[in-house]
């Protein structure tokens, strides 16, 4: 007798999960994954022609910033500026990355010094922006994502 009830026990305890709907087994499944997923953590950062899909993310990562910083080097070699004091600073300039690729700057963050010697900067820095190769946009679990990403220029001209 013991043993059939301890069964009865046993089937009842499991048999509540049978009753659970597909829907609910499905919203509950989802909500874990989503739980768990890092938004804040690309899977794949965005991929200029140069850097190959096959590479490592670190290697990835590592391509993407060496191509931007190629790019503002090369971009910025071209200008002479002409300064009435010395510059030693880091600047930020924050850019979104759509899901298509496509480049749009957020902020340039700037100080009054280089404001005042330096007005045209901004637009210097946006326009380098907006020159950058195309790129395949940054991915989440192989889905396009728009990615957020902040850059420093060092300006000095000791």
């Amino acid at each position: 007798m013991r043993i059939v009830i301890v069964f009865l026990s046993f089937f009842l305890l499991i048999s509540c999960d049978l009753f659970t709907s597909k829907e609910e087994k499905t919203q509950r499944l989802i909500e874990s994954e989503i739980q768990s997923i890092d938004f804040n953590d690309l899977d794949q950062f965005p991929l200029f022609e140069n850097c190959s899909e096959a590479n490592s993310k670190e290697n990835n990562k590592a391509c993407f910033q060496e191509t931007l910083l190629n790019h503002f080097s090369a971009s910025l070699e071209g200008f002479e500026f002409i300064l009435k004091k010395e510059i030693l600073d880091t600047l930020y300039v924050d850019f979104l990355m759509d899901k298509k690729g496509e480049i749009s700057v957020l902020d340039i963050e700037n100080n009054a010094i280089v404001s005042e010697q330096i007005p045209e900067f901004d637009a210097i820095i946006t326009n380098c922006l907006l020159t950058l190769p195309q790129a395949s946009p940054a991915l989440k679990r192989g889905i396009p994502v728009k990615a957020k990403f902040r850059v420093p220029i060092v300006l000095n001209t000791k």
